[in-house]
């Protein structure tokens, strides 16, 4: 507003008096005038309006009126607007003080706790706040990377590997991933991330040691994306393969495998794909399972191969891998790429959106609850900058590097701490020759690179240029206002010695009609070309339509030949792998000091960081390196000199490191002679059913606490050890007696007859209905079982109980129902913390635990420590509306078991939402899963790798049931844990009017609304009336029974 004093001065009087926007003076301002009425311009443009974008355009409307009086008027409302945006940054601000602070004190609060229960392990050193020696990343970049610096350190490592033959997982969801012409700036979904995970799977399939890595990643058969998104399968030729030929076998190398999920012929965006993971996880479950019994067939002996680790890219990947990783009992990896919390901030600090505007767009809560289970589950969190972890992940109720520290008594005690570690992604070199030439001359040729024809590329952009001889400034982005293009065109602008000096080149993606483009980037483009127009910047910055992806290392050479700079001039940069890219092609560099260039500069040293913010520094740094040929060739030759550092293979060797200290987890029961995998009916099958039940297997003669899990190892005598194998050893000889016996129809004579029940059943229904009282429960039952009659009595249907009731609990629903054990094949007892099988002698106790699902999900179960935490947090939720302080929240030992801590709650509405108890455990760096059920008069504690729904990938795991061959029966809610019942494979029955509003209530309260996640239309959920044949109807809708 230079030139406008009055302007100005009106300004700074509006803010300095601070009045509200309701003031009665405010009013005397807005007069009519003749046809333009000031009010509902102040309405409709001021009040409702707060994009800083388009101060500049309200501006030029403003100058551009001819009447005087309404000009003056828009100036004034414009005045108003400025101020009331004022004011809405300051709430903004203070709201988000509010916030740190609350975050500061629920940290402290949480580590004095995590502390205190720990205090006999930790000496008064260890338990020091400094934060000094806390990161394992050290104080400088060099330190935090350590490198192969020779061949021979190289070839010295890659000894070592061999005979190793791993096979690793990666998943990235969405996007366009294919190996070669990635469409990258396509859209937002299709970008770094694709090219990163693509390449990392090329990368480590070329180490020694790995034997097949498989990148997952959604089917795309769209009429609007080319055919190849919708191939199942797509090799990836790798590199440097030669070296290691002997290690090559008929499934090695690496793979993109494109798992259907999600709706059918179409392209469907990241934020809508949530509903879908579940289905996703179990198509990824059985590939995995699939490729790791053909492996085992080719290098392991016969034995299932199963993945070392599996690595989740992005929030969504991370959820899935998450599961994937409970189900299978592997160690997970995750990358966040960009995270959501940190999204989140941004957002509410622009204040263009409320809230629930960013959810409802974005699904950011979703998206967060993603990342925090990805914290919980991960064994290593791998980033790309010191900065990610110091200003982005410690945003997360789950990670605090100050507890780090506190809790490295922890180790001692043979648990797993989470770890962040900084590995820069990759690159490779080998093909990558820097440009040595200029425009006023060739580049001479060499026997081994020959000159030869200029790119077509190199034409396509040059047509753009008046002079193409001056040096390039190049910008290769999408059309995203973070990564502020339209900022880096007001700074060349507005720069005549620049502009005289230089050329611009963006490359901003590919688009056939601004019109097809999405609205965001269809904005920021049509900013780009105002600005080109405002400044008359024709013959001077190219912005070509079209470009392949192997025309991008073309790009960097032409820069490269004229002497130019690369520039990033992002608000926020999570890493900037453009430019190691343009280093390696000897371009200096001008990037944003806000995230990863910090440290890819240190390493480097090969340009200039700016304030993205800053229009001048821009320009300013972009002159020096331009004008200055001495800075600029010490630029160039500190970037080619330095480069090694990001090669793939070094990443490659620190990521396969970190994968080898991890505790190697599996499933178990593969150490047995397992019958498992077996598909024939020899007699000989039952005898290794009862081998391996001897092994994996423990009777539960009563509804008391179970006992092995591990946690109260040290009260354990050698006499309770003693009498357990005898119990055991009476149970299995039992067991061996009573094999044949069913009081189903069955041929007892038949050597089919297995271990347990359900692998021979045709389909398997899962009762998963959370009513209030068991009585309900067992009349749902009944009617579920007359609706199948003839099938259930025929033995191809098989049934399992999944609920949040104890073991105990579950024998008064069977006897008030009257029904028996064996009208079940399983219970999954505890919210999914504890699995039975029902045994067809009932003299000798009517249930069987298996003794490996403990195993399965015991990991990061916090015992003793976590059971003190629960009880402490539950004597501090009182009703202080009574007249008699009275406890609302009470430990219930006798439902509890060694891998759930079961609370009684009196008055569900006084108890905090489920989101909270799930923050105040995670900021202690307890890692479980908190279930409210039963209409939230009780709270289930379990491990974080448990559940109804994980306890069913587990029988597909363990016995081989297809997830298929299941139908869920649910209600229209239920607990907390509800929502993972019902994507998948597995088809649903949601019954009618099986609902309460507590239910209903319980969900509301979660971090997320269940809308979110829940599949609206999908071929295998279907709804039906609690009838009978209602029921029978509906299954025969889902291709159940033939009608």
């Amino acid at each position: 507003m230079a030139g406008n004093d009055w302007i100005n001065s009106y300004l700074e009087a509006i803010l300095d008096v601070g009045a509200g926007l309701d003031d009665k003076k405010s009013s005397l301002l807005l007069r009519e005038r003749g046809r333009f009425s000031p009010t509902r311009y102040f309405v409709e443009e001021v009040v409702s309006g707060f994009d800083e974008t388009d101060l500049y355009r309200s501006w030029v409307r403003a100058q551009a009126t001819r009447s005087p009086q309404e000009r003056n008027t828009r100036l004034e409302n414009m005045c108003w607007r400025i101020w009331n945006l004022a004011r809405q940054k300051k709430q903004l601000e203070g709201e988000l003080a509010q916030r740190n602070a609350k975050r500061r004190l629920e940290r402290e609060r949480g580590r004095r706790e995590a502390v205190a229960d720990m205090s006999e392990d930790l000496s008064e050193g260890e338990k020091g706040d400094a934060v000094g020696d806390l990161s394992a990343h050290g104080d400088s970049v060099r330190s935090r990377l350590p490198r192969i610096n020779s061949v021979d350190t190289m070839e010295a490592w890659a000894n070592q590997q061999k005979g190793k033959k791993l096979y690793i997982i990666l998943i990235s969801l969405h996007g366009l991933i294919r190996g070669d012409n990635m469409e990258l700036g396509r859209d937002s979904d299709t970008g770094g991330q694709v090219k990163y995970v693509v390449e990392l799977a090329r990368a480590l399939a070329s180490m020694p040691g790995v034997y097949r890595v498989d990148l997952l990643t959604r089917q795309v058969s769209a009429p609007d994306v080319d055919w190849s998104y919708g191939e199942p399968t797509e090799m990836l030729t790798t590199r440097n393969s030669e070296d290691f030929l002997d290690e090559m076998g008929e499934s090695s190398g690496a793979y993109i495998v494109r798992i259907p999920f999600g709706p059918k012929d179409k392209y469907t965006p990241k934020e809508l794909l949530w509903p879908h993971i579940h289905e996703f996880v179990d198509g990824a479950l059985n590939h995995i399972i699939r490729m790791s019994k053909s492996l085992g067939e080719q290098i392991g002996g016969g034995k299932p191969v199963w993945p070392v680790a599996i690595h989740g890219h992005y929030a969504d990947a991370g959820d899935s891998a998450a599961l994937l990783s409970g189900a299978l009992n592997v160690p997970m990896l995750f990358t966040g790429h960009s995270l959501g919390r940190d999204k989140l901030e941004q957002l509410l600090k622009q204040g263009r959106l409320t809230r629930d505007e960013i959810n409802s767009t974005y699904k950011i809560m979703r998206r967060i609850e993603a990342e925090e289970l990805s914290i919980d589950v991960s064994e290593i969190v791998i980033t790309s900058t010191r900065q990610e972890i110091e200003e982005q992940w410690r945003l997360y109720d789950g990670f605090d590097p100050i507890l780090e520290r506190k809790l490295r008594a922890r180790i001692r005690r043979n648990e797993s701490l989470l770890e962040h570690v900084i590995i820069p992604p990759g690159m490779e070199f080998h093909h990558i020759v820097p440009q040595d030439g200029d425009m006023d001359g060739e580049i001479e040729g060499n026997e081994d690179h020959p000159t030869s024809p200029d790119p077509s590329i190199w034409t396509e952009i040059m047509r753009f240029f008046t002079n193409s001889r001056k040096p390039m400034i190049l910008a290769l982005a999408r059309p995203d206002p973070k990564k502020n293009i339209t900022t880096l065109v007001k700074a060349f602008g507005e720069c005549r010695p620049l502009r005289e000096l230089a050329n611009l080149t963006l490359i901003m993606g590919n688009r056939d009609g601004i019109d097809e483009m999405s609205s965001t980037s269809a904005s920021v483009l049509l900013s780009v070309l105002k600005l080109i127009d405002k400044y008359d910047l024709y013959g001077q910055v190219a912005y070509p339509k079209h470009h392949k992806q192997s025309d991008v290392p073309d790009i960097y050479r032409l820069a490269a030949k004229t002497k130019g700079v690369f520039i990033n001039p992002a608000f926020i940069e999570p890493f900037g792998l453009t430019l190691i890219e343009a280093a390696a092609h000897g371009l200096p560099m001008v990037a944003t000091k806000n995230g990863g260039p910090v440290d890819i500069h240190r390493v480097l040293d090969n340009g200039l960081l700016v304030d993205p913010h800053d229009q001048q520094s821009i320009a300013d740094a972009l002159l020096k390196l331009v004008a200055e040929k001495q800075l600029w060739a010490k630029c160039r030759q500190n970037g080619l000199k330095n480069i090694h550092h990001f090669s793939w293979p070094e990443h490659c060797r620190a990521y396969l490191s970190k994968i080898a200290g991890c505790k190697p987890r599996h499933p178990q029961w593969q150490k047995s002679d397992d019958a498992v995998n077996s598909d024939s009916d020899s007699p000989g099958d039952s005898l290794r059913d009862i081998q391996d039940l001897s092994l994996n297997l423990r009777f539960s003669l009563d509804g008391e606490r179970t006992g092995g899990s591990g946690n109260d190892s040290s009260q354990g005598s050698e006499g309770n050890a003693a009498d357990k194998k005898s119990k055991i050893e009476t149970a299995v000889l039992a067991w061996s007696r009573g094999v044949g016996k069913d009081t189903r129809k069955v041929d007892h004579n038949s050597s089919s007859v297995k271990f347990p029940s359900l692998r021979r059943r045709k389909q398997i229904f899962v009762i998963a209905v959370d009513f209030d009282t068991i009585a309900s429960l067992a009349e749902a039952t009944r009617k579920i079982f007359e609706a199948v009659e003839k099938e259930r009595v025929d033995g191809s249907i098989g049934f399992i109980l999944s609920t949040s009731l104890a073991i105990s609990e579950i024998r008064s629903f069977l006897a008030s129902g009257g029904f028996s054990p064996c009208d079940f094949d399983a219970f999954i007892c505890n919210s999914g913390s504890d699995l039975y099988y029902s045994t067809p002698n009932l003299e000798d106790g009517p249930f069987v635990i298996d003794f490996y699902y403990h195993s399965h999900i015991e990991y990061r179960w916090g015992g003793e420590g976590l059971r003190k935490t629960l009880v402490r947090w539950s004597s501090s939720i009182i009703d202080k509306k009574a007249e008699d302080v009275e406890r609302i929240v009470t430990s219930a030992e006798q439902l509890s078991s060694d891998y759930c801590y079961a609370f009684a709650v009196k008055k569900p509405g006084s108890v905090p939402p489920v989101k909270e108890l799930r923050k105040v455990l995670r900021i202690q760096a307890l890692r479980c899963h908190a279930i409210y059920c039963q209409n939230g008069t009780r709270i289930n504690v379990i491990p974080v790798l448990a559940s109804r729904s994980q306890a069913l990938r587990y029988l597909y795991v363990r016995w081989g049931v297809e997830l298929a061959n299941m139908v869920v029966f649910v209600g229209e809610c239920g607990d907390t844990d509800y929502e993972g019942l019902l994507g998948g494979l597995h088809k649903s029955v949601i019954l009618k009017g099986v609902c309460s509003s507590a239910c209903s209530q319980l969900h509301a309260n979660q971090s997320y609304p269940l809308s979110d996640i829940m599949p609206s239309e999908s071929p295998n959920v279907v709804q039906a009336p609690e009838e009978s044949s209602e029921i029978r109807s509906s299954l025969e809708q889902l291709g159940c029974f033939k009608s």
